[in-house]
């Protein structure tokens, strides 16, 4: 479980997260959305590090990161799977040697413990016949399940994925939603996703953190979602017809 505690967060004179508490629980999908300049990235990128809040605290099973020393953070580090917005696949690599990059940095394994955590993630996320591919020679999707199986090859406890549809095609983007839900239960994952596809609130949101100009204006699940009478989250999450008559049949039952 991941602890948010009173966060802010400021640039210059313009803070962007003001007093955010939550929680991500272990073994669920849990969601970010919010409009664009929300807060939504400085918050996961809050979690994973890369920006530091002047108030507040973030604790991972625990440990807040701010209390703990350089070592103590690099552990916790190793501990953290990412997936990039655009996959961040190196191109000269093949498809296994992006997913053993993290093997090699991160432990001591032996060549052939490595190999083997490579076929078997890369089977868990069905790619077999992919191991001497580059990324270029792939599909988009293709490349989303490299990320994936890169983000999980060293067995993580938190799993971060900075829009993971962005640019699929919508059923390339629910393969790839219940890609990361399985893996998240399967192996107990603290996932964090931040995303702007409705799609994947109705499909995976078991825990939807709404953010509105820094604020947290909203949090709950799936099923909440549809019966909540927040103006801003009607009127982010329901902008479209199509969410509209979903949200006005799942009413009617």
């Amino acid at each position: 479980m991941i602890e948010v505690k009173d966060v802010e967060k400021s640039f210059s004179d313009s803070k962007i997260l003001k007093g955010i508490t939550t929680t991500f629980e272990t073994g669920k999908t849990n969601l970010i959305i919010g409009q664009s300049g929300s807060g939504k990235t400085v918050l996961l990128k809050s979690l994973l590090g890369i920006h530091h809040p002047e108030v507040g605290t973030i604790s991972f099973d625990g440990r807040i990161y701010s209390s703990l020393n350089d070592d103590e953070k690099r552990e916790l580090r190793t501990e953290i799977g990412m997936v990039f917005q655009g996959s961040a696949l190196f191109d000269s690599m093949s498809v296994a040697e992006n997913v053993a990059f993290p093997l090699k940095m991160f432990t001591n394994k032996s060549k052939s413990e490595i190999k083997d955590r490579v076929d078997f993630v890369l089977k868990r996320v069905n790619l077999i016949d992919a191991h001497h591919k580059l990324p270029s020679e792939i599909s988009g999707g293709m490349q989303k399940r490299v990320a994936i199986a890169r983000a999980i090859v060293n067995n993580p406890k938190y799993l971060f994925c900075d829009e993971p549809n962005s640019g699929l095609d919508p059923n390339t983007s629910i393969l790839i939603d219940n890609l990361i839900k399985e893996i998240t239960e399967e192996y107990n994952i603290t996932t964090v996703i931040n995303t702007h596809d409705m799609n994947s609130v109705m499909e995976i949101g078991e825990k939807i953190l709404f953010l509105k100009n820094g604020v947290k204006a909203w949090e709950g699940t799936k099923e909440e979602i549809f019966r909540t009478d927040n103006e801003a989250v009607v009127a982010f999450v329901y902008s479209s017809n199509l969410f509209k008559k979903v949200r006005e049949a799942y009413l009617k039952e």
